[in-house]
């Protein structure tokens, strides 16, 4: 599929992003990733990280001229990854979907926590879509 199938499916809307826009967005990525590298509880470090993966999957998104519509945002927004920067994205946005769930089960439905190593993994993912993210933003 394209992003233009998507947006004919009504998945994306139109979105132009000013460099400001991108700009916090990386900016506040950049700061959650630095808080996910502290000293915090597994499943608190896994939030924070999650939350800088989705800002990165946004900034991309945006700058390619679209933003996930309000049905299953944060899943179209890292499912559009690929389709934005490639096929050198698809691995990332599986992991990333996977930790989306992960995320969901444990904030709203109170199950388990997660151990060490998934926040450790998320964190260490999240390290490197940033810099894939940015070098594709260098590239636009």
């Amino acid at each position: 599929m394209s992003l233009e199938t998507w947006l004919a499916n009504g998945w994306l809307v139109r979105h132009t992003a000013s460099a400001q826009e991108t700009s916090d967005l990386l900016e506040a990525a950049a700061s959650d990733l630095a808080d996910a590298r502290k000293d915090l509880s597994p499943s608190w470090r896994f939030a924070i990280a999650y939350n800088a993966a989705l800002r990165l999957c946004t900034a991309v998104l945006q700058t390619a001229g679209y933003r996930a519509s309000r049905d299953q945002k944060h899943y179209r927004t890292i499912a559009a990854l690929p389709l934005v920067i490639g096929a050198e994205a698809r691995e990332i946005a599986r992991f990333l979907d996977s930790c989306r769930t992960k995320r969901h089960e444990v904030t709203y439905e109170a199950l388990s926590g997660l151990s060490e190593s998934e926040a450790a993994e998320l964190v260490k993912a999240v390290g490197e879509l940033e810099t894939l993210a940015r070098d594709w933003l260098r590239s636009c």
